[in-house]
């Protein structure tokens, strides 16, 4: 029976930057339950990426990050990353290993026991996960040789093998064509309610945010502009704070539709 997480993720004053740039200046938000499915909205430089680095540890930061009662604050990124792992925007273009090789390199680097399985089980579990992706006929295809789109979604397969607690994604389906985006965006549905997972992601479209999102955080200037449901969260009062543009918002069976109609000036 697959393992069902139950713990919470508690961020709390967390301030983080780089060199002499403090983004975020203590951010705090009710925490994030197991199984909800988080969107982080806002304009460029609000701080989405910058939050989800600090969140797995990939930079200097202060404050607190909590899993359940775990203080994720000062444990060493190996630690970390076993339960929390960071999917970037993309994967470097110059890696000279086939999307299989990729992914069993992961699942091995997030493995406890790396003793406990026979190659076959190792690759058995990678095929798995590169088949739920939907990019089974790439597995043997070199990353220096894909797509953008596709090394995008091999960088989601290695994500996704190291079943995380919590699973950070940045921008999973900018370069996705339309069916992948659909795809992805079921897929980290579906995790999300089968296994309990927390799944954190930065996306930039807000319609994809309001449709699949359980809530919305909107960040400006590194501040929470808002936070909730999708339908409480993106507003017309908020974009034309947050975004500076006139818009209508209506909820509908498959989402918010969003209108946007003039700028504002900034």
């Amino acid at each position: 029976m697959t393992e069902r997480y139950a713990e919470s993720l508690t961020i709390e004053g967390v301030s983080t930057g780089y060199r002499d740039r403090r983004i975020i200046d203590g951010l705090t938000l009710p925490p994030f339950a197991p199984g909800e499915v988080v969107s982080l909205i806002g304009p460029n430089a609000a701080g989405k990426t910058t939050l989800l680095r600090a969140l797995a540890g990939l930079l200097p930061a202060e404050g607190s990050v909590r899993l359940g009662e775990r203080e994720l604050m000062g444990v060493s990124l190996e630690s970390r990353a076993r339960l929390v792992t960071y999917m970037p925007q993309s994967l470097p273009q110059r890696v000279a290993l086939t999307v299989l090789e990729a992914v069993i390199g992961a699942e091995r680097a997030s493995a406890v026991d790396r003793t406990e399985a026979t190659r076959d089980a190792i690759v058995g579990r990678a095929m798995d996960v590169i088949e739920r992706v939907g990019i089974a006929h790439l597995a043997m295809a070199g990353l220096d040789h894909l797509s953008g789109g596709q090394r995008q979604l091999a960088s989601l397969a290695q994500a996704l093998v190291r079943t995380p607690r919590v699973l950070l994604l940045d921008e999973p389906i900018s370069a996705l064509d339309l069916h992948y985006q659909l795809k992805v965006m079921k897929l980290v549905r579906a995790l999300s309610r089968e296994r309990g997972m927390i799944i954190v992601m930065v996306l930039h479209d807000l319609a994809i945010a309001a449709r699949w999102s359980d809530r919305v955080v909107v960040l400006s200037g590194g501040t929470v502009a808002a936070d909730g449901p999708p339908a409480a969260a993106i507003t017309p009062e908020v974009l034309a704070k947050v975004y500076k543009v006139t818009a209508r918002v209506h909820s509908q069976p498959a989402g918010l539709h969003i209108d946007i109609e003039d700028t504002l000036p900034l």
